[in-house]
């Protein structure tokens, strides 16, 4: 079933766009909602009209996009969180405490737009800024322990992509390597 979005759908389109959904999907949540319309061919001359007389607009708000996403330029965030031993954190860091910093630093940014899996765990992330659907800003997410100086949490990042490798074939890997170069 072919819609024509009337507004910003993350994962699914942006508005006047023409996706395909499943008949379901598009009968029972899009159109009751007022998120879309069927897509018929007076619905896509319409559209096709409408976008041609509001083309000077869509390029001012590309234009607004662009600049806030220019102004998150080189935000990097560091988040601190309660840790247990292993490295857990207590609950998770999302798309809403991503917003929390980001207001802390002077960036009002609508969680809404903001896509991230919720991290669980002690480390470096993305998290993508969806402005409009040519403006994409990524923001590197650092969680670091509460109890933790910023020195440990780094090692603390680090030390898990050490742990990976197994300790029994770094021992024969170490001693086959120091004989082929005196074989060659």
């Amino acid at each position: 079933m072919e819609i024509i979005l009337k507004e910003d759908i993350i994962g699914l389109g942006f508005k006047n766009d023409i996706v395909n959904v499943k008949s379901g999907y598009g009968r029972n949540y899009l159109i009751p909602q007022g998120k879309g319309v069927i897509a018929s061919p007076m619905a896509k001359k319409i559209l096709a009209e409408n976008l041609k007389q509001q083309a000077h607009k869509l390029a001012a708000q590309k234009a607004a996009a662009e600049e806030r996403g220019n102004a998150l330029q080189g935000v990097a965030l560091t988040i601190t969180a309660k840790v247990s031993t292993t490295g857990q954190l207590y609950g998770s860091v999302n798309t809403a405490t991503v917003a929390e910093e980001l207001k802390k630093l002077g960036h009002d940014v609508d969680r809404k737009i903001i896509t991230m899996r919720d991290i669980k765990k002690v480390g470096e992330y993305v998290a993508l800024v969806h402005f409009h659907k040519e403006v994409t800003v990524e923001i590197p997410v650092t969680v670091v322990a509460e109890n933790a100086p910023v020195e440990e949490a780094k090692k603390e990042v680090a030390a898990p992509v050490a742990e990976e490798a197994p300790v029994e074939e770094e021992v024969p890997a170490t001693e086959e390597e120091e004989e082929a170069p005196a074989a060659e």
